[in-house]
């Protein structure tokens, strides 16, 4: 991509905070779905809302038994998180 064109998106996307945050908030829910899937039961409304709590077990996130592999799939959505500046 011409870097013209490179400078342009970057204002464009400074200049428009939701699509700016839109990776960090696909990530979110990405990482939340597995949380959902384990039987986590959320604590802020915002996640309340986008999964709810029925049928939750854990209200600890410590206590949530993750699968090896959920265990690296939260691992990389977190480090992508931090390399896209996402608010923990």
């Amino acid at each position: 991509m011409p870097r013209l064109a490179l400078t342009c998106l970057s204002a464009f996307l400074v200049a428009t905070p939701a699509l700016a945050e839109f990776p960090c908030d696909e990530l979110w829910a990405e990482r939340n779905a597995v949380y959902k899937d384990a039987g986590y039961c959320f604590r802020t409304a915002k996640a309340i809302r986008a999964f709810g709590n029925a049928g939750c077990k854990y209200d600890e996130i410590g206590d949530v038994p993750l699968s090896a592999r959920d265990r690296a799939k939260v691992a990389d959505i977190q480090r992508d998180e931090r390399r896209h500046g996402c608010a923990p």
